[in-house]
């Protein structure tokens, strides 16, 4: 498993982002301790000692999975912006066919 390592990540949109994953993913502290993050306790204990100010600070994540760390690596890199922006662009297409129709 590669390690990814996350800085300045918006907590909300990045346990959004393990919610779509399939397999686990872990957070590595620096002492070696590997937490669950599909664990919603997991979550709670691990993310409250790494956020400040409402960011996650610092943090290296393993996934089970190559397709999850590619997910979330992506989202390390463009954030949340990306997926918001295609849903936004898939919503206007929906309302333009509908209209289309009447």
């Amino acid at each position: 498993m590669a390690t990814i390592e996350l800085h300045d990540v918006e907590v909300q949109a990045f346990l959004a982002e393990i919610d779509k994953c399939e397999g686990n993913v872990f957070l590595v502290t620096d002492e070696g301790d590997r937490l669950n993050l599909k664990s919603k306790l997991c979550q709670l204990i691990g993310l409250t000692q790494l956020i400040e100010g409402g960011k996650i600070s610092n943090a290296h994540i393993e996934c089970s999975k190559p397709e999850d760390e590619s997910k979330l690596f992506r989202f390390n890199i463009f954030g949340a912006a990306n997926d918001t922006k295609e849903e936004e662009t898939k919503s206007e297409d929906k309302e333009e066919k509908e209209e289309a129709k009447d």
